[in-house]
């Protein structure tokens, strides 16, 4: 049985069960309170009992997460000693892949128009209902005529097609109207220069890459480069969804388990829900109250409660709570807020409390072996093992040249799809050195880690755990990615959409 998460100390110690990890959490307060500490400190606590980790570093911070910490920070030691924690205090690094969709401060990450699908992708791109439904006809008719959408040129061909012939699929279809092509034409514009043209290609990413450990049995800390990524937050906030969901896709229902199988951090969570249409909202909300039995857990980080909305907020059990400040009506209703979803203590002014808190200070409240929450504590965080703080890109590029997947993602291919399809063209022979080396490495990995899964299945099988074969699962995952068939999109497409059905 995993050791309870020790993560501040009061009263009493205060300390997240790793069977109730799965049950989500929040982590909230107000800009330099404490918040990006505190992720750190849960974040290196998971990967130290061997639970993969996702985050998304906002400001470069969380950089430090790789590296251990020392003496040199007076501030950490202080605290140590002030908590007693001396003799179970350890500096320590923590194995760490860093992730850039940009690909400059990490190994790239894309996924394919198909992956993504029309509901999300409409998020994405802003549109209307009408313009929705054109989107959806184009991703059928490609379906139906077996054309691979990979990138955004193969959209906007398919787009132009469809256009083009459009009185002849008004019939079995619906109506595909000009306007409408021309509107999705240029938001697809505006989406490519943000970065777009990056983040939709191949290699795609396996999401089951976020799943790794290290040597030392210690779960893999995935830090996706953000601080670029922010300045298109549709992108951000569309990217953070589109995880959830494959992760939601493939993972085996596993029920209640001693730890999960991998802990996700969405930082700037309001970015997640700023105008998103009722049903995307109930469609997340949905994916948070069911991925839990898949094993993950799903922690929202952000400066006020009122980000998240009240269905989502219901469903975090665990949660730390930083200061707030009370200056305008809207943080004054902030703070009641806050404080009425806590099970409150006699001792305790929660609300006041919240307004007067220190940095590092938090009220938390974690639930017990039973499910309940815990009554609230006011407690010191305790300090993070790892390196707070960036580290510098030498020291960047080092951990990225050893990672696991290092030359896995690094070069795009641009095999033949829509686009060489539709302006019949051929796709360029992609066999040089450089594919074949990249698409080696790749092999290689895919057998470690089909290694590592049996091996796991092998462990899970003889102590009578759950029998679902995820080695299969990724083999055929694997497979019918590298076959590069139009099927892969028909079955991946729209995968948000594919959950609820299943669901319902």
């Amino acid at each position: 049985m995993a050791e309870p998460l020790l993560v501040g100390k009061g009263s009493v110690d205060l300390a997240l069960l790793p069977a109730m990890a799965n049950r989500h959490g929040l982590v909230a307060g107000a800009t330099g309170t404490g918040k990006t500490v505190t992720l750190q400190r849960l974040a290196e606590a998971f990967s130290r009992i061997g639970v993969p980790v996702f985050l998304a570093d906002i400001k470069g911070d969380l950089s430090g997460l790789c590296q251990p910490g020392s003496d040199a920070n007076v501030k950490v030691v202080n605290r140590v000693k002030e908590l007693g924690l001396k003799e179970a205090f350890e500096f320590a690094g923590c194995p760490t892949v860093f992730w850039d969709v940009f690909g400059e401060q990490g190994h790239p990450v894309r996924t394919t128009i198909s992956e993504m699908g029309p509901l999300l992708l409409s998020r994405l791109l802003e549109l209307n209902e009408t313009q929705s439904g054109v989107l959806t006809i184009a991703f059928k008719v490609a379906d139906d005529n077996g054309l691979l959408l990979l990138d955004l040129k193969d959209l906007r061909a398919m787009l132009q097609h469809v256009s083009t012939i459009a009185k002849e699929l008004s019939a079995e279809y619906g109506n595909v109207s000009p306007a409408s092509v021309g509107a999705i034409q240029r938001a697809l514009l505006r989406i490519e220069e943000q970065g777009g043209d990056k983040f939709f290609g191949e290699p795609a990413l396996n999401i089951m890459d976020f799943l790794q450990t290290g040597e030392k049995g210690h779960g893999m800390i995935n830090i996706l480069a953000a601080d670029k990524l922010l300045q298109s937050p549709r992108l951000y906030a569309t990217f953070l969804l589109w995880m959830l969901a494959e992760l939601f896709e493939q993972l085996p229902e596993v029920g209640d388990i001693e730890k999960p199988k991998v802990v996700f951090f969405f930082d700037e969570a309001h970015l997640l829900f700023n105008d998103a249409p009722k049903a995307l909202l109930e469609k997340i909300e949905q994916v948070v109250r069911l991925i839990r039995s898949k094993g993950v857990g799903v922690y929202f980080v952000t400066q006020n409660p009122l980000d998240v909305p009240d269905t989502v907020l219901a469903q975090l059990g665990n949660r730390v709570q930083h200061a707030l400040r009370a200056f305008t009506p809207r943080d004054k209703k902030a703070v009641s807020a806050a404080a009425q979803t806590f099970r409150q203590n006699p001792n305790l002014d929660t609300e006041e409390v919240i307004t007067q808190l220190a940095v590092g200070e938090a009220l938390v409240s974690f639930l017990d072996e039973k499910g309940t929450p815990g009554i609230v504590e006011k407690a010191l965080i305790v300090p993070p093992g790892t390196r707070i703080g960036p580290i510098t890109p030498d020291q960047r590029k080092q951990v990225m040249a050893t990672s696991i997947v290092a030359g896995v993602y690094d070069k795009m291919i641009d095999r033949e799809s829509a686009y060489e399809i539709l302006k019949g063209k051929v796709a360029a022979d992609d066999g040089d050195e450089a594919d074949a080396d990249a698409a080696a490495k790749r092999a290689e990995f895919e057998k470690k880690r089909a290694e590592q899964q049996a091996e796991a299945e092998a462990k899970a099988a003889a102590k009578g755990g759950s029998k679902k074969d995820g080695i299969v699962m990724g083999f055929i995952k694997s497979t019918a990615r590298s076959m590069g068939t139009a099927i892969v999109g028909i079955i991946k497409r729209g995968i948000m959409d594919t959950i609820f059905r299943k669901k319902r």
